[in-house]
């Protein structure tokens, strides 16, 4: 550790003020990314897109992405255009871009408000009955935990929760010891919102699939870490939201489903754009069926202002690289690893050492020290982290993005290992 604290000191005067964090980035500037800088002056380019504050070190990403200004001026002019005319638009070329990043035809993808929206509209949506079983882990968000609940407690079907493995291969192994002619789904979230730990959704996705099983995937910390192509990735269904690692605006989401099923899967809210016809004055009155796309689980008015955030949000990641964002978040997540790692006997790390295992994330359990009053005081300190109190872990998570550095995790371990003792 005394490597890293003297190169975080020989940095600059006044990065580290006792009892406040302040790393002062100017404020945002050129709107265009600097492809000419290389290494950590590429990404102190970025990091001046965002208008952070400098008074704390934001290491909470996990739960809301904050915004580069692109997003936020993309957000204000619309709604501007949007009032001043008073045409709300239609958000065809927003979803056709959307999907499109993400590796999809534009067919299947429903635009909803969050995360858990389309977790419900699949969780719901899927032909079950009682008796058929549902594979969950028992580390899930409550975003993914309720809504099957329910369905358990409403219509019967039986949930096998599961504690994941440290490793890609083990969680494959497991997850196939619990399948029985009573599988009907695996619903499990692409990275865990407790430890950060990454399932391998590709092979788990390619067995259900050989087993008739449908796999219904929690991607909330999928979208915008991952270089994410759903194609690739195989799964049937895919929801997760633009406000947290997309960095676009809240209330802003996605759900996939795959092409091949999706007439399997029942829309039970629909209204405007939902239908391909209505009839009231017939005998009876009469619904003609659905859009021939996911968007019939999209119905009504959109807001023409979102989507357009959400587009500036895809387009900034494009902009610095879908590829070259995952790798820099995988570093930094490495960088923050090693550094936690050296801290052994002060804490534990309950995320996976496995690299393939983990990308943004890492959970950490102090050991002589109740976690709430450790995450208070290291939050003193001028860090913005979580506590973790689900899945009865009682730890702090603390998850980094493109707009961190090498030299706030440095800062960050200082103030962990100081406050830990």
């Amino acid at each position: 550790m005394n490597s890293r604290r003297s190169f975080i000191q020989k940095l600059s005067a006044g990065i580290a003020i006792p009892g406040l964090v302040s790393f002062n980035p100017p404020a945002p500037r050129s709107k265009t990314i600097n492809h000419t800088l290389q290494g950590e002056e590429f990404w102190d380019d970025v990091r001046k897109k965002f208008p952070l504050k400098d008074n704390r070190v934001y290491l909470n990403n996990g739960t809301f992405g904050p915004s580069p200004q692109v997003v936020l001026d993309s957000l204000q002019s619309s709604f501007v255009e949007t009032n001043t005319s008073g045409e709300y638009g239609h958000i065809g070329p927003e979803r056709e871009k959307l999907a499109e990043f993400v590796g999809i035809k534009t067919s299947e993808i429903s635009l909803t408000h969050n995360t858990t929206e389309g977790i419900n509209i699949m969780c719901w949506g899927l032909p079950l009955k009682a008796g058929d079983e549902v594979i969950i882990t028992l580390h899930e968000h409550v975003g993914n935990a309720l809504p099957w609940l329910n369905r358990a407690k409403l219509n019967g079907v039986v949930l096998k929760p599961f504690e994941p493995k440290p490793t890609q291969e083990e969680n494959l192994d497991l997850i196939k010891s619990l399948v029985t002619s009573k599988t009907k789904v695996i619903a499990i979230p692409h990275i865990t919102c407790t430890t950060g730990l990454v399932f391998p959704i590709k092979e788990i996705s390619g067995f259900a699939r050989s087993k008739g099983i449908f796999t219904a995937i929690d991607g909330a910390h999928g979208a915008g870490t991952f270089d994410l192509n759903l194609h690739d990735l195989g799964c049937d269904l895919y929801a997760s939201s633009y406000h947290k690692w997309m960095l676009g605006p809240n209330g802003t989401g996605f759900l996939y489903v795959r092409e091949e099923i999706l007439e399997q899967v029942q829309a039970y809210q629909v209204g405007a754009y939902s239908d391909l016809g209505w009839d009231m004055y017939q005998n009876p009155p009469e619904l003609k069926g659905y859009v021939p796309t996911a968007h019939r689980f999209d119905y009504g008015s959109q807001s023409l202002p979102m989507m357009r955030g959400a587009l500036a949000a895809a387009d900034f990641h494009k902009e610095i690289g879908k590829g070259k964002i995952e790798a820099r978040i995988r570093e930094l997540n490495q960088y923050l690893f090693d550094g936690l790692a050296e801290m052994r006997s002060q804490l534990d790390v309950l995320t996976s050492s496995e690299a393939a295992s983990r990308i943004s994330m890492v959970t950490i359990k102090p050991k002589n020290m109740n976690y709430q009053k450790a995450a208070t005081l290291i939050s003193k300190e001028g860090f913005r982290i979580r506590q973790v109190p689900e899945s009865k872990l009682d730890a702090i998570r603390i998850s980094t993005h493109i707009y961190n550095s090498k030299a706030e995790i440095d800062s960050f371990l200082e103030a962990t290992e100081r406050v830990l003792g």
